[in-house]
């Protein structure tokens, strides 16, 4: 519409800074499709810092600049931008259980649609890449926030792919920045072999925290996506997230065009990768397989 300015919100986990290659590549493809910051589009964007209780009153913040689409990342975040509005398209760039806030894939209805993290499903293959990586492991410990109810599905996929394995499962449980570190020294007092960091608010904003500590305890430890190695992660198995970034503007393209979100079904990943941080495993001394370089996406 000739010079009509849109408005979308975003409501992340972390701030600009820490998601810039997930938002660069958003933007971008929001540029690509003809939308100017400050000419023909405003960028309201609000984070939660990594403390998912104020989603809530962040939603009704952006409810309040009259924005034309909310744009989300992680089931916590739809969930409480589904709790405050039915009528302002939202848009999921990445949400791990989509059928949390859909009634399906193929039809969300309502005021939903975008993109699945895919997160559900891949603790298996995570924890085989583990016993790949350290084949004498015995025991496998999980860093889970498990007051997100995405997680304890996880937690449960964990412990069935473990025991498979031949592994015994940990839970370390932590719901604050503050139970990191104890989670840390209660992994290392177990005599946990290998570590998963499962994708969460929590775990995204304190990711360097978390691969120091990693390291520090000589723990090796896998994560869900890249911008966990770039912090000094040790190795990474997921989804291409700024490719979901980029494919999320264009949902909200269409929408911004008149398609209503119930009519646009719900998307999976379509590009995974696997990243390995070789400093990182020098730091405790581990010899990666060559098996598992040559299958990497990026070492």
């Amino acid at each position: 519409q000739s010079g009509r300015v849109w408005r979308i919100g975003v409501l992340e986990t972390t701030s600009m800074q820490l998601n810039a290659a997930n938002f660069e590549a958003f933007r971008q493809s929001l540029r690509d499709l003809g939308y100017i910051e400050e000419q023909n589009l405003i960028i309201e964007y609000r984070s939660a810092e990594g403390r998912g209780e104020r989603f809530a009153d962040l939603a009704a913040d952006l409810l309040r600049l009259n924005i034309d689409v909310i744009v989300t990342r992680g089931t916590p975040a739809v969930l409480a931008a589904k709790k405050a509005t039915t009528t302002t398209p939202i848009v999921m760039a990445a949400t791990g259980d989509p059928l949390m806030v859909v009634a399906s894939l193929a039809n969300p209805g309502g005021n939903i649609t975008g993109l699945s993290g895919y997160t559900t499903g891949l603790e298996e293959k995570r924890a085989e890449v583990l016993k790949e990586l350290v084949p004498g492991a015995v025991r496998i410990a999980g860093l889970y926030n498990m007051g997100n109810p995405v997680v304890p599905p996880l937690w449960n996929e964990l412990q069935t792919a473990a025991r498979k394995l031949g592994l015994t499962p940990q839970l370390l449980d932590i719901r604050k920045v503050e139970d990191i570190a104890p989670a840390f020294a209660d992994a290392t007092s177990q005599h946990a072999d290998a570590l998963i960091v499962s994708v969460d608010a929590l775990t995204q904003k304190n990711r360097s925290f978390i691969a120091q500590l990693a390291a520090g305890h000589g723990l090796p430890a896998i994560y869900v996506s890249k911008e966990y190695i770039d912090a000094g992660g040790l190795i990474a198995y997921g989804p291409h997230y700024p490719d979901l970034y980029r494919r999320a503007a264009i949902y909200v393209d269409k929408i911004l065009r008149g398609a209503s979100p119930s009519s646009l079904p719900v998307e999976q990943p379509t590009k995974f990768e696997l990243i390995i941080n070789l400093k990182a495993a020098r730091a405790i001394g581990l010899q990666v397989p060559m098996e598992l370089m040559v299958r990497a996406d990026e070492v």
